[in-house]
């Protein structure tokens, strides 16, 4: 778009002035050649005479005249140059201006500018005078304030000065003490120690400077201000001014000039405190400072990180320490004690070692007195081979039938009974099991025992089980009784079992030895009081006693899982009382006693030394054979069984986890040996314990038996979950399966078998194991047949022509071809004629043809041997 103007006069163009116009047409022109004219009209200026128009002209002047004397100064700066001026008058002149004077009231409107104006002026110099004075006062004031500060401030410095002296002096004291006694207990870290000792001097000495400086910022603003009046050497005032410490309001005008002027800015207090964050940082890395000496308790592990902490540093100070001494670790690295030990005591500080095992330490209790000793009753194992007559003995003695409630007839429980003789005398009898099954129980058995009794049947002598018997009763150094049973039979020779005693040093007191040996018969209850007079008699050389009177210590003797009271502990109180509701630690259960109840059922209120008992109230099943002992608290309880379990878990995790090749190498081999995973659930501890001992014994090369699960009590639910996930058989021993278990057996095809005899379930597993072992191969030899020809036959290859040379060839038999008596093809006879008719046996001394199967590689003078291989069916 483009505008055009038309004029309608042929003047000449004159300047544009706000007085004028010029009249005219605008053409205005748009894209795609469209054009548009606007008329422009003007309004022309009036012309009026010169009187007129200065009397029309006087009165905005007039009105105007103050600010034309304002403007008179900007005027005389901007005043035109000299053609300017006759360029303006030739303008005036054509436009017809008149020049005038000043009217009186234009002149007094003016003088009282004037005079206003001068008034202003000295008002404002007197004020600028009276804050200049103010400002000088309040200046020297503040230098006033200032000196005495910087001189107060230099006084707490020297004081300061004097006591870092001398704190500095007596920590090099303290310290060189403590390295002389640190060099006369580790000479090895003589140099070390020293070296760091002289290096800490100086950097105490800075530690302390810096320390002064940053705790005191008006220092180091008197600093600045000294050095500042020194190197510019100009005006103090403003030296002074610039100076300023603490931060205050201003006074007077804040102008650009005045702004500009403060160089000296204040510090935020952001900046302070990073700034003594970083000494107080620089400080502990140097080892300056006010070391802390604290006493450091060190487990057997502990982390860095930890240690970092009760040493009250940082972890990675540590680290850097740790580093120094050639060890890469990292904030959470464990160590062990023996090296935080001697990190902690480099860096100056007491350390205490401590153990996990230190929540043991006094649930044992002390030796008791002599004088709180009191008689108590002994403890006697009846042990012995199976079937010779333990659990009958002991019926005859209580007057009892516990043998006819046993499955098979074999005891298959460790019992614990008390007999009471009358006249204040006592035994406590132990009956074991004598099955090869249960060593462990007889193994318990000697253990808490005072006096074993050998029981040997006189028609059979000395068993497997009657050796073991006595080595439990040798290990343990338990003095023997042995009980001759079965001297009613026929053939029964007594004198054969004192003989045979012999061979396992054993002398009985009718042969010159030291032993007591009592014939018995438990059927016909014959000499009883012989074998309990015996007993009491070896019991009084003893002098077996014990201190009734403190808590109560002991043993576990059987445990088990009963449906309608829990977990149910056979104790035997070996010294202290055991009363309804002590809080006992078991192994690595806890409960609080809740009821106790004697051999017959009967409930008790305290058991006292050797005193059988079973207790109820334990939140587990304990294992036979663990310690009890009460404590005072459940806390004390509590922690003693999470330790102890603790310390379970961790020895299960370390034999499953491979770490070294040895072990890898034995899971390598273990993943190439067939498994039998079964699920077993007994009546109690003792018998899951025999079970699974007996299993593992069985166990070879190649097969083996994996115990998923052992439990005590009836088979649940979740046990044949548990067999359905890894195709395992529920074995129950004496145990019988709920409903719902028995559901979800049928449902999952999970077996469940039931035992009441430990030998006919291992019998069963082993059965089991035998049928995984792979069939042993055995060869049987047929014949020898020489090739006298080999001709080779088109669509059939080569056939050899032979003889048979010893034995028959069979077809379908395995062969082997030998030349010069190396074997080079083994493989299957494919086809065998004579003449040419399918036979399928050649004798010796004929001739046929055969064909291997795949293989035609054969010479003439090659032996074919013939053989068969069958499959044999291994046992364990």
């Amino acid at each position: 778009m483009s505008d055009d103007v038309e004029t309608e006069t042929s003047k000449p163009r004159r300047p544009l002035t706000l007085r004028r116009t010029e009249t005219g047409a605008v053409k205005q022109s748009f894209s795609h050649g469209r054009s548009k004219t606007v008329v422009v009209e003007t309004k022309k200026r009036r012309v009026l005479s010169p009187k007129k128009e200065g009397a029309e002209a006087r009165q905005p002047e007039e009105k105007d005249a103050p600010e034309k004397k304002a403007a008179e100064p900007k005027a005389k700066k901007l005043a035109p140059a000299p053609a300017a001026k006759s360029r303006e008058a030739e303008d005036k002149a054509k436009k017809g201006a008149v020049l005038r004077t000043l009217s009186d009231d234009e002149k007094q409107a003016r003088a009282e500018a004037l005079a206003k104006s001068r008034k202003e002026k000295a008002e404002r110099e007197k004020r600028d005078a009276a804050e200049r004075a103010e400002r000088e006062a309040r200046e020297a004031e503040e230098r006033t304030r200032l000196e005495a500060e910087r001189k107060r401030q230099a006084e707490e410095e020297e004081k300061r000065a004097r006591e870092a002296e001398e704190r500095r002096k007596a920590e090099q004291a303290a310290q060189e003490a403590l390295e002389e006694e640190e060099r006369e207990r580790k000479k090895r870290n003589a140099a070390k120690t020293e070296a760091r000792a002289k290096g800490r001097e100086e950097e105490e000495q800075k530690a302390d400077a810096s320390k002064a400086e940053a705790d005191n910022p008006l220092a180091q603003l008197g600093g600045r201000i000294k050095t500042r009046r020194k190197g510019a050497g100009g005006d103090d005032r403003r030296d002074a001014t610039k100076a300023k410490e603490a931060p205050r309001r201003r006074s007077g005008k804040l102008t650009i000039a005045n702004a500009l002027d403060d160089e000296e800015r204040q510090r935020s207090l952001a900046s302070v405190k990073r700034a003594r964050e970083r000494e107080k940082l620089a400080r502990q890395q140097r080892g300056g400072g006010d070391r802390v000496v604290r006493d450091v308790i060190i487990p057997e592990t502990i982390t860095v990180q930890e240690l970092a902490g009760r040493m009250s540093m940082r972890a990675v100070d540590l680290v850097k320490e740790l580093m120094k001494q050639g060890q890469m670790v990292t904030a959470n690295a464990t160590l062990d004690a023996d090296t935080a030990q001697l990190v902690a005591e480099d860096l100056g500080h007491s350390v205490k070692r401590v153990s996990e095992a230190d929540v043991e330490e006094g649930l044992g209790g002390g030796p008791d007195k002599p004088e709180d000793m009191k008689p108590r009753p002994p403890v006697v194992t009846i042990m012995g081979h199976v079937d010779h007559g333990k659990t009958s003995l002991l019926d005859a003695m209580r007057q009892t039938e516990v043998v006819a409630g046993e499955a098979g007839g074999i005891t298959q429980h460790i019992g614990a009974y008390q007999v009471d003789l009358g006249e204040n005398r006592k035994i406590t009898f132990l009956d074991t099991p004598g099955h090869a099954a249960f060593t462990q129980m007889r193994a318990r058995g000697a253990q808490v025992t005072d006096i074993i009794v050998l029981v040997v049947a006189a028609d059979d002598s000395i068993m497997p089980q009657t050796e073991e018997a006595i080595s439990h009763a040798k290990a343990s150094g338990v003095p023997i009784i042995v009980a001759i049973n079965k001297v009613d039979k026929p053939d029964a020779d007594p004198n054969k079992v004192r003989t045979d005693l012999l061979q396992h040093e054993i002398q009985v007191e009718s042969m010159g030895g030291d032993v007591q040996d009592v014939e018995v018969s438990a059927l016909k209850k014959m000499n009883l009081d012989g074998l309990q007079d015996a007993i009491l008699l070896q019991s009084e050389f003893l002098e077996l006693k014990a201190n009734p009177n403190r808590p109560a210590e002991g043993a576990v003797v059987e445990a088990r899982l009963d449906k309608g009271r829990g977990a149910v502990a056979t104790f035997l109180v070996e010294r202290g009382s055991l009363k309804r509701g002590d809080i006992l630690v078991v192994g690595a259960e806890w409960g609080k006693v809740r009821a106790m109840y004697d051999d017959k059922g009967q409930e008790v209120k305290e058991a006292g030394p050797a005193y059988p008992v079973e207790v109820l109230g334990l939140d587990g099943v304990p294992e036979p054979g663990d310690k009890f002992h009460v404590v005072d608290s459940e806390a004390r309880a509590r922690e003693v069984a999470q330790f102890r379990q603790r310390q379970r878990r961790e020895k299960a995790a370390a034999q499953t986890s491979g770490t070294s090749l040895e072990q890898m190498m034995a899971q390598l081999q273990d993943a190439e040996i067939k498994e039998l995973p079964i699920v077993i659930k007994g009546d109690v501890q003792g018998s899951i314990e025999a079970i699974a001992g007996s299993l593992e014994k069985i166990n070879t090369d190649e097969v083996r038996v994996r115990i998923l699960h052992t439990g005590v009590g009836g088979i649940s639910e979740s046990d044949v979950i548990l067999a359905a996930a890894s195709s395992a058989p529920v074995i129950g021993f004496n145990v019988r399966a709920n409903k719902q278990a028995r559901d979800e057996a049928e449902r999952n095809g999970v077996e469940i078998r039931y035992y009441s005899v430990i030998y006919n379930l291992i019998d069963d597993i082993k059965a089991a194991l035998s049928g995984m072992l792979e069939p042993e191969l055995r060869e049987t030899f047929l014949g020898n047949a020489e090739i006298l020809e080999v001709f080779n036959i088109s669509k059939q290859g080569k056939v050899a022509g032979c003889r048979v040379t010893e034995g028959q060839v069979r077809r379908g038999a395995k062969v082997r071809l030998i030349r010069d008596n190396v074997v080079i093809h083994e493989g299957e006879l494919s086809q065998l004629k004579r003449f040419k008719d399918d036979v399928n046996e050649v004798p010796v001394g004929q001739e046929c043809g055969m064909s291997f199967a795949n293989y035609e590689d054969m010479k003439q003078g090659d032996v074919i041997e013939c053989f068969s291989v069958e499959k044999v069916t291994r046992t364990l």
